[in-house]
C-alpha cells in the first residue's frame, strides 16, 4: 500500500512538471466494475493542455493530463492499487450550458500485484487504453469511461483486465 501511494504521489507530481505551473488542477472520482464483478474506486488529478484544435461551429479538440490511484476492491485475492498517467485527446461539441464530449487515451499503469481477479498481468507495468464519453456543464463533468489494461504482449500470459465506470470530474 505504501508503494501504491509513493507511485500516485510521483504520478501526480510528475504530471505537474509536465503541465503548465499556473493552471489549476481539475480532481475526479469514479466507481466502476469489471467484468468479473471487481469494484474499482479511482481518484484523479487532472491538468488541461491549455490548447485547441480543429475548431469549428460544432465543437473542438482539446485534452487534459490524467494521474490517478485506483483501488481494485476485489476478494482478498484480487484486491489491487494501481497509479497510472496518460494523455487523453477529447472531442468537446459545441453548446453553451451543456458540452457533450468523446474522449480517448493511452497512457501508463503501475498496479502492485499482478493478478486481479483471475487474470494474470505478467507484468507490473501495463499500458492504459481508455475510451469514454459524456457532458459537461458549470466547471463539471461526468461521464462514462471503459478502461483497458494490458501490457502489450511485452511478457506472457498477457490476460489484461477492463473496468467499466461512472465518474464525476470538478474544475477549480
Amino acid at each position: 500500500m505504501k508503494k501504491a501511494i509513493s507511485l500516485a504521489v510521483a504520478a501526480v507530481v510528475g504530471c505537474g512538471g509536465v503541465c503548465s505551473s499556473a493552471q489549476a488542477a481539475d480532481f475526479s472520482f469514479s466507481v466502476g466494475q469489471t467484468g468479473e464483478s471487481t469494484q474499482t474506486y479511482r481518484f484523479g488529478v487532472q491538468y488541461d493542455f491549455d490548447k485547441s484544435w480543429l475548431q469549428s461551429d460544432v465543437g473542438r479538440l482539446t485534452g487534459y493530463w490524467d494521474g490517478a490511484y485506483t483501488y481494485w476492491d476485489g476478494d482478498e485475492t484480487s484486491s489491487n492499487h494501481s497509479v497510472s498517467l496518460a494523455p487523453v485527446f477529447v472531442y468537446e461539441f459545441a453548446g453553451e450550458n451543456f458540452r457533450p464530449y468523446v474522449e480517448a487515451g493511452i497512457g501508463v499503469a503501475f498496479f502492485s500485484s499482478t493478478e486481479v481477479e483471475d487474470n494474470d498481468l505478467s507484468t507490473s507495468f501495463q499500458f492504459e487504453d481508455r475510451i469514454g464519453a459524456g457532458v459537461r456543464f458549470s466547471g463539471q463533468e461526468i461521464g462514462i469511461r471503459a478502461i483497458h489494461y494490458s501490457n502489450a504482449g511485452i511478457k506472457n500470459p498477457n490476460d489484461g483486465v477492463e473496468s467499466y465506470a461512472l465518474h464525476y470530474r470538478l474544475s477549480f
